[in-house]
């Protein structure tokens, strides 16, 4: 089964399985940037090695604030979340790669770099 198709199938059922609104918001927040900046790295990893590096540190920071912060039973929620937003941050990056529009292509990829940065100042604040 191709990647993408996987990743949607695990959107489907995980959401499908979750209660929305169950948790935190500080706790989705944080689930939200750490499928951000996963998507981020994994697009790095393709095209800037050394800062995938980075970007992996600033994962493992955000991934120990969700353990920190998660309720026993949030697992599928969080993970769910996470899920979510490395689609729309992966979208977003391809976008930024790919479109044939210059004018999308840089949108893109302002959007993915903004998004990213508000991550960022989470963990450096």
């Amino acid at each position: 089964m191709a990647r993408g198709l996987e990743t949607f199938l695990a959107v489907l059922v995980l959401g499908a399985a979750t209660a929305p609104g169950a948790a935190d918001p500080l706790l989705r927040e944080f689930a939200v940037c750490a499928g951000r900046l996963s998507a981020t790295m994994e697009d790095q990893w393709m095209f800037d090695g050394p800062a995938s590096e980075r970007t992996a540190e600033e994962l493992s920071a955000v991934v120990s604030l969700i353990e920190a912060s998660m309720p026993q039973g949030s697992g599928r929620q969080v993970m769910a979340w996470r899920i979510d937003a490395k689609v729309a941050q992966k979208g977003l990056l391809q976008q930024a790669r790919f479109a044939r529009d210059a004018r999308l292509a840089e949108t893109a990829a302002a959007r993915a770099e903004a998004l990213a940065a508000e991550c960022r100042a989470m963990i450096l604040s």
